[in-house]
């Protein structure tokens, strides 16, 4: 009986797995498998210099790739429509979190921000990240409703949307971790502006932020930290030793790389880490120097047909709750993306946010691999 059983299970997880989206899944997994390999590029010759393991990176990388994937396919299990019932519980579970997190004792600060929560054996977890599913899926449950009965959400349920939304950024801002706030920040307007809710409640969003962090800069309340990120984002001179520095040398690698690259493994910049944080935040320097501009640009493709693919999953489908979802998750998605590189670059402040499906870090990658698999269970439904 138990052979039956496990044979019934191997021929129920093919056939999931056959129905997925190919192209949404092809390119997210060659964006995993060239994350895995700048990863590894990143860490291996520094660690091995200090007579350290020099596949420590890669090896939790992979599991971090591994657990994520369990987590997308357990995800396609249950149908999306009924995730509604337990968004209460998830959203409860990251307010939760990112309440620890500011507990002195519970919390751990990396890098100005005091955004995990570390537990034995140097695992640890960054509740934000939760929060950006949490957020999604709840404003996206409110503003659904009213076109179960062919209405368009009112004002009334845009408030109680951005009442969702807002406890959870909140307790991000007190972090702080302004990069998160605004990656959720874009998602949010995405899915109202989406919804058919009255478009005033997209420009005045926006002018809203643009007030709001102006106010917040003059008014002193971001951290000193935060205001010399933005100081050498004008000017890279500002402060040469700590963020300028970082700016600078991220540029020099990304165009020391040419249109071939110095070849992956073989980048000086990337071997003598010049670029602080190049495994995570920075991971985008090790593509432009060691696969040049051409792999730079293969990455982006793959990029702008995961995005193609998943705006044609929202399109289709019929119900506008699986539509909100996924149009939260691109925008997540995309706007994370465009910050990552453009701080890279130097075309945004830098936000300390990591690159999706590539970046090291294992809360980002689960909750990466999970936005994939609420996007595949809109379109496993819709078939």
């Amino acid at each position: 009986m138990s052979i039956y059983s496990n044979h019934r299970r191997r021929d129920k997880f093919r056939e999931n797995f056959g129905q997925f989206d190919r192209i949404l899944t092809f390119s997210v997994a060659a964006l995993l498998i060239i994350g895995t390999l700048l990863v590894y590029a990143a860490t291996r010759n520094w660690f091995a210099a200090q007579g350290l393991d020099p596949e420590y990176y890669l090896k939790r990388h992979v599991v971090n790739i591994l657990i994520g994937g369990l987590l997308a396919y357990g995800t396609t299990l249950i149908d999306y429509r009924l995730l509604r019932a337990y968004t209460p519980i998830v959203w409860g579970l990251a307010v939760i979190g990112l309440i620890i997190v500011l507990i002195p004792g519970l919390g751990s600060e990396i890098n100005g921000a005091k955004a995990w929560i570390s537990f034995p054996g140097g695992f640890q977890i960054q509740p934000a990240e939760l929060a950006k599913i949490a957020i999604i899926v709840g404003i996206s449950m409110i503003l659904a409703e009213k076109r179960d009965s062919d209405a368009n959400p009112t004002d009334q349920d845009v408030l109680k949307a951005l009442a969702i939304a807002a406890v959870p950024i909140l307790l991000i801002l007190l972090q702080p971790d302004l990069g998160t706030v605004v990656i959720i920040s874009a998602a949010v307007v995405a899915i109202i502006g989406t919804s058919g809710a009255p478009s005033r409640w997209v420009v005045g969003l926006l002018l809203l932020a643009v007030v709001g962090g102006f106010t917040a800069v003059k008014a002193g309340i971001v951290d000193e930290y935060q205001v010399a990120r933005l100081q050498s984002f004008v000017d890279p001179s500002a402060d040469p030793q700590a963020t300028g520095y970082q700016l600078r040398q991220s540029r020099i690698t990304i165009g020391s790389g040419g249109i071939l690259g110095k070849g992956l493994f073989d980048g000086p910049q990337t071997n003598g880490r010049f670029v602080p944080e190049q495994q995570t935040d920075f991971i985008f320097t090790v593509a432009g120097e060691e696969l040049g501009f051409l792999g730079s640009g293969f990455i982006l493709l793959l990029f702008t047909i995961f995005f193609m693919r998943a705006f044609t999953i929202a399109k289709r489908t019929d119900d506008l709750f699986g539509r909100l979802v996924c149009v939260g998750v691109i925008a997540w998605f995309a706007f994370q993306t465009f910050e990552n590189i453009g701080m890279t670059m130097g075309l945004v402040p830098m936000t300390g946010v990591p690159l999706p499906f590539m970046s090291y870090g294992g809360s980002s990658m689960f909750a990466n691999l999970i936005g994939l698999g609420l996007i595949q269970n809109v379109h496993l439904r819709t078939r």
